[in-house]
């Protein structure tokens, strides 16, 4: 515990439910009195229980002493008596999410605590500024957003609204590093910083599932896979519950107007039927048991028997690049026998050294034997001619991201390849049926999205157009698994699943650096911290490129013509500036080049 006297000795923590009761617990840890204030003795009895509990399980777990938890215990005073609060320095207010009953709290907060008291509300979507016009302090006001669960979480977002006093929201940060968190500076606009990001790309992947553009499974494998994220969108909103989303959006929209807040309205159904994710036992999944973390599988056993594929022994792959070369190495592992086909032979001969190099990687770390490699090499012929895949049962392109070279070589291929080969195209972000429309035979050309480094990344986005055959899409999704790819079904629109709700996340947190809203660094701090993700949406954005990131954002903006996924300006303005990301040695930062 901690010695000195700390900023604030005294806090006050007003609502001791799962999250109250957590910031109690930090707090008394960082060896500061703290007064629980609960509704009731009733109340009050039921929350010292919880904190004992919980700090049983903590010493259980290692993380503190049994004679640390009798001395963190003895710190806590719980009452059911507000006036209590008066002692503290900062009181935080953790009761329920409805602001007439945070206005009032915060109005006898006002009338009896010392003027200099700070107060904080742990709102995670209500206006502090409306909290704080019901004190005669609303510069002493400020928001304390917590995640959950307290004392493992270590992100805080410190709110300030436009009269919070700067001693106040630094004060306010400081004693947040105190109790060993990240702290980070945000507006006081709905969602703040995390939520704002989090809940439009929840609310986007509850809508993408809401039109049947893909099943659950694949959106939530797709953003796993695809992303690294922890979580898949819809089992995350399972998670926080569907009713708090809807809550949450529904806030969002109130300030914002944009529609892309509106909740879906799937979330109001789900609502409205009780079906509130986890804790009622049923969401967008079903789980054992309300509470049960343990997904239920649904019977599908009456939907039609799926065609049997086309079989593929041969493949032939066109480009020179690292995802040509990758998407080769992927089937040459795999036993298939690949050609593979550049401009050029000299390059053709490239691009399968560079496969060799790759290869060889594997085996110094040793992930593969050097009789793998040896075998897998083998399988590979370069080609300087596209006369040379003649007899390839599959045809993967992956050549310049540019619609009229992919579809004049599509139209090649369509006069060079056998009847019943299958075309793919492995385009990120052009629509698949332009592309088809350049052969003779649409029916048997489909999309296979591999995401880069392919021989490493486990997703593929099979894309099926309009006029792709069913035996066409069987073939590809049977491939994937004999190549251990996790195959995920789309249709064929602008940005297939992880694009489309990937860059529009990242746009918002364009705009939120546009209006000074927050920081770069705060920005990508509060989502890995807040979320679990990987990485910030900056830093994410300076490795995939600020230019990729505007030509999809510009595609997502011409089909979907929604005036929320127009590209922030800001973007395009870097981009104009040559300012890329990591291969230009700026972009959001500045990269030292090597």
């Amino acid at each position: 515990m901690a010695e000195h006297t700390p900023l604030f000795p005294v806090v006050a923590v007003v609502g001791l439910g799962t999250m109250g009761a957590g910031i109690a617990e930090i707090a008394a840890r960082s060896g500061r009195r703290v007064i629980g204030v609960e509704l009731d003795a009733a109340a009050a009895e039921a929350a010292r229980h919880r904190i004992e509990e919980s700090t049983a399980h903590s010493v259980e777990r290692g993380r503190i002493t049994a004679d640390e938890r009798t001395e963190l215990l003895e710190l806590i005073t719980v009452t059911h008596r507000l006036a209590g609060a008066a002692e503290a320095q900062l009181v935080i207010e953790e009761i329920p999410e409805q602001l007439e009953l945070k206005r009032e709290l915060f109005a006898e907060l006002d009338r009896i605590c010392p003027p200099e008291t700070v107060l904080a509300t742990g709102t995670t979507a209500l206006s502090v500024t409306r909290i704080a016009a019901a004190t005669q302090r609303p510069e002493r006001v400020i928001g304390l957003h917590f995640f959950n669960p307290a004392p493992v979480m270590q992100l805080v977002e410190v709110v300030r609204t436009v009269l919070t006093g700067t001693d106040v929201a630094e004060a306010a940060a400081e004693f947040s590093r105190s109790l060993g968190k990240s702290p980070v500076a945000a507006g006081d606009r709905a969602g703040f910083i995390v939520n704002g990001l989090l809940f439009a790309y929840l609310n986007q992947a509850a809508a993408m599932f809401e039109s049947r553009y893909a099943t659950r499974e694949d959106i939530d494998a797709a953003m796993r896979l695809g992303c690294g994220l922890p979580m898949g969108p819809l089992a995350l909103l399972d998670l926080i519950g569907v009713d708090t989303a809807k809550t949450v959006l529904e806030a969002m929209y109130a300030q914002s107007h944009d529609r892309l807040h509106a909740p879906a309205p799937i979330l109001g159904q789900l609502a409205a039927a009780g079906l509130l994710g986890r804790k009622t036992g049923r969401g967008f999944y079903a789980y054992a048991a309300p509470g049960s973390s343990q997904v239920v599988a649904e019977d599908h056993s009456g939907s039609e028997a799926k065609a049997a594929g086309r079989e593929v022994r041969t493949v032939g792959v066109c480009g020179s690049g690292t995802m040509a070369t990758g998407i080769a190495e992927v089937f040459a592992k795999a036993g298939y026998a690949v050609t593979l086909v550049a401009r050029s032979q000299e390059k053709a001969d490239r691009a399968k050294a560079a496969l060799g190099t790759s290869l060889e990687r594997m085996v110094s770390k040793g992930r593969l034997s050097e009789a793998d490699r040896d075998a897998a090499l083998a399988q590979v012929t370069a080609s300087g001619s596209l006369e040379d895949l003649a007899d390839a049962d599959l045809v993967l392109e992956a050549v310049a991201e540019d619609l009229v070279v992919k579809q004049e070589l599509f139209a090649t291929l369509d006069k060079i390849c056998k009847p019943g080969a299958v075309l793919a195209t492995t385009t990120s972000s052009l629509p698949v049926i332009k592309c088809a429309m350049a052969t003779g035979r649409p029916q048997d050309v489909v999309g296979m999205h591999f995401f880069n480094p392919a021989p490493a990344m486990k997703l593929v986005e099979v894309v099926s157009t309009v006029l792709t055959a069913e035996d066409v899409t069987a073939t590809v999704l049977e491939l994937c698994a004999k190549v251990r790819k996790h195959p995920v079904e789309c249709g064929d629109r602008a940005g297939f699943i992880v694009n489309a709700l990937l860059f529009p996340y990242l746009n918002d947190a364009v705009r939120m650096i546009e209006e000074h809203y927050a920081s770069v660094d705060d920005v990508d701090t509060a989502m890995k911290l807040g979320c679990g993700y990987p990485m910030g949406p900056f830093a994410l954005l300076d490795v995939v490129g600020l230019d990729v990131s505007l030509t999809i954002e510009k595609v997502l903006h011409a089909e979907f013509r929604e005036p929320g996924l127009a590209p922030a300006p800001l973007l395009e303005h870097l981009v104009a500036a040559g300012c890329l990301g990591r291969k230009t040695g700026r972009g959001f930062r500045d990269h030292a080049r090597r």
